[in-house]
This record gives C-alpha cells, structure tokens and sequence, in this order.
C-alpha cells in the first residue's frame, strides 16, 4: 500500500488603503482576457463572481458564529480559488464535496475553470491609482510526478507558477514558501507557514494583494483620538479620521443597521454596514445575496459627515475545521480521491491556511493634492460615525466580485 501523502493549501490577502508603495517586483501581466473568449467567458464569470459572493456570506456567517467579539477579515476570492483549482485534481464525491461547499454545485467543470480564468485575468490590475495582484502557486516535490493534465491546466486556466521544491528539508522548503508569499505581498505577508507537516509533497498556494487609494482621501489633521465601543460597553481608544462629502447611504429599518458605500479611485468600492446597538447577530445572521443586493438599491447619494477609524488587522485562519463543518470533509482525509493529480497514489490535504491582513488610514497617492475636494450641496448631512462594531465588505465592482469581507470588533486589536 503507498503511504499517504500530504497537500497544503495557503492563501494570502493582503488590503491597504494607504499611499501607494513604488513596487519592488513587477507583476505578471495577465493581459486583457481573449476575444475568443467572448460574452460567455464574461458571463460565465460573473455568475462565479455572484456564487463566491454567496459563499463568502456563508463562510462569514460560520466564521461568526464561533466568536462574537472578535475581529473577522478574509478574502473570499482566493479561498475558492484555491479551491477551485484543487477540483482539477478532484474526482467523484471528493469533487462533489467541495463544489457543493463553495457554491459551485451544478457548474460544469469547463465552466468553472474557464470562468476562474477569465476572473484572474480580469483583477489583475496595476497602474497608478490600483494594485491588485492575484495568483496562484504550486510548490511540489522534486521528486513527485503529478499527472502533465494537472499541471497544465493549473498553469493555462489558473495562470500558477509551478515551482520544484525539496520537501525532504522542511525548514528550508518554510522559507522558500513565506518569502514568496512575502514577495507577492509587497513584505506585508511574511510568515504565512510557520510548520509544514513531514510527508507533505506538495503545497497549493492562493495570494491577492490590493493596495487602493480613496476617490477622497481623509484630511490627517482632522483624525483625533476618540472612544470606540466594545462589546460588553467597555471602550478602546483610537485614532478617529473625519470626512464630510457624497457618499451613497441608508439606513435599513428591516435589520436596524446603516450602510454606506466608500469607493476607491478605479473600480473598488467599500461597503460598510454599522448595526444599531444591539443588533449585530441579527444582521450577521441576514448576511446574505439577497440582502446585499438589496443594500445596493436601498443606498442613496447624500452629503455624509463619515468617522471612520484608523486601523490595521490581520486574520490567520486554519480553515480545515470551518470547511469541514461545511461540508468538505474528503479531501482532508485517507479515503479522499485527488488521483487526477498523482494517480495510483493516496494525497490528502494536510493544512488549508489563510491570512489576510487590512490597513486602512487616510492616505491617498502622493500626487492627489486636490483629490479631497468636492462641491457639496447645501443640505444637511448625515452622520456615519463607526464607534462599535460594524462590518467591512471590499468589492470589485464590474464583474462584481468580493475580494475581502470581515467584522471589526476592536480596531486596537490583530
């Protein structure tokens, strides 16, 4: 009998509104997608972007229910991602497991990959007011002999490096891996693994960078130190930013919750969602696509006195327990069935680790001296002021597509 072998799974995000860094690396450069691809390879991907969107309400909601207090921040994208590409590896009920899981159940296999494709060539952005990189990485075994299929596919439909590692020394093998991540995160993500199991030949890696600009950026000298609420009514102080301008928003009557919309300059938008006192469960329990969708209607563009908190978080997540309780149970154990990877072989996946890391603060590029003015109507305005817990969705807004999504509980806290 072969021995089993072991599967990482890592997945990076990394958000940033602060100025823009010069880049130490250059990107690869996907490209516009084929013509050739055409409207169904569009539509095809939005439909993926729609049904990852209900995946990460759903990851969001289960994430949620095991810690009310504490800060929640993750990238929908690049969990499904990873996922997705490890169904190329996939067969049979492993397959259906995991597609039933991400929201994929009844998507042909082509479609799915096509789709993904078109998704990654579609974010990949890079000029001055946007960074957004997206990719994926197979690090394997020198020694292992993964079917030519596999990697292919991977490397065509996923745009993945492949890189052959030496996995018979596993403390050289964590370096290569986090300095990579490090890399493709701008040094932002820099210890992503901090153990790989004996036995693992192989590790799929997911990362997506985003570094955006405000459309208008927050004056520094108008941010002061103010209380935020905690839960429990004990407070945290902390650096309070101010800014009157339009702004889409609304107040929901159904959940008690406010919502306002705060775009970036290009095509990202942040969605910020500040339940009235007391009612956080019951709009984390509604967090759904119906319910987004309809936050989009219900928004409307008036003049908004925005207080928003500076912060910085991270989120480390083994989601091997959380996708387990989804669903996806397979592919982390013995009778698992990846053997459209190495076939003849048993593979499993060892660790499924995502870490995600947002800053946000009141920079914007370097050269937008004027990009916070604005000529307001006279009204008067709403006040948005983010002193308790409020929810934090980061959207790409042509496909559409949900790049990060989380709660911040304490912004004081990791």
């Amino acid at each position: 009998m072969n021995p089993m072998l072991g599967l990482g799974l890592l997945l990076a995000g990394l958000l940033t509104a602060e100025g823009l860094l010069k880049p130490n690396f250059s990107p690869k450069n996907h490209g516009a997608v084929s013509q050739t691809q055409g409207r169904k390879g569009r539509t095809g991907a939005r439909e993926l972007a729609r049904r990852n969107m209900a995946f990460g309400f759903k990851l969001y909601r289960k994430m949620a229910s095991t810690g009310h207090s504490k800060n929640i921040f993750f990238s929908p994208i690049s969990i499904s991602t990873a996922f997705s590409m490890l169904c190329l590896g996939a067969q049979d009920s492993t397959l259906a497991e995991i597609k039933n899981a991400l929201n994929f159940k009844n998507v042909l296999e082509k479609d799915l990959h096509e789709g993904f494709h078109y998704l990654i060539c579609r974010l990949n952005q890079w000029n001055q007011n946007l960074k957004l990189s997206f990719g994926n990485t197979l690090f394997i075994d020198r020694r292992l002999r993964p079917e030519e299929k596999f990697l292919t596919d991977s490397k065509n439909l996923y745009n993945a490096d492949i890189i052959p590692t030496n996995f018979q020394n596993l403390e050289n093998t964590q370096k290569q891996i986090n300095d990579y991540v490090s890399q493709k995160t701008q040094g932002k993500i820099d210890k992503l693994i901090e153990y790989i199991d004996p036995g693992t030949v192989m590790i799929l890696g997911n990362y997506i960078f985003l570094q955006a600009t405000w459309q208008h950026e927050f004056d520094p000298k108008a941010t002061k130190e103010e209380d935020f609420i905690l839960d429990g009514n004990k407070t945290v102080k902390v650096p309070m930013m101010f800014r009157g301008g339009l702004y889409k928003v609304a107040h929901d009557d159904q959940l008690s919750c406010t919502i306002l919309e705060m775009p970036y300059k290009s095509n990202i938008t942040a969605t910020f969602i500040l339940p009235d006192k007391g009612k956080m469960e019951q709009v984390e329990e509604a967090l759904n696509l119906d319910t987004f969708d309809r936050w989009k209607k219900l928004v409307m563009r008036r003049v908004v006195d925005v207080s928003l908190p500076r912060f910085s978080i991270t989120g480390t997540y083994n989601l091997k327990k959380t996708l387990s309780h989804m669903g996806i149970t397979r592919v982390f154990e013995e009778h698992g069935d990846l053997t459209r990877i190495v076939p003849n072989r048993s593979l499993k996946v060892g660790e499924a680790v995502h870490k995600a890391k947002l800053k946000m603060d009141e920079k914007g590029t370097e050269a937008a001296g004027a990009s916070g003015m604005q000529t307001l109507p006279m009204e008067m305005p709403f006040t948005f002021k983010l002193n308790s817990s409020f929810l934090l969705v980061i959207t790409e807004d042509i496909m559409p597509s949900v790049l990060f999504m989380g709660k911040i509980a304490n912004p004081a806290g990791t």
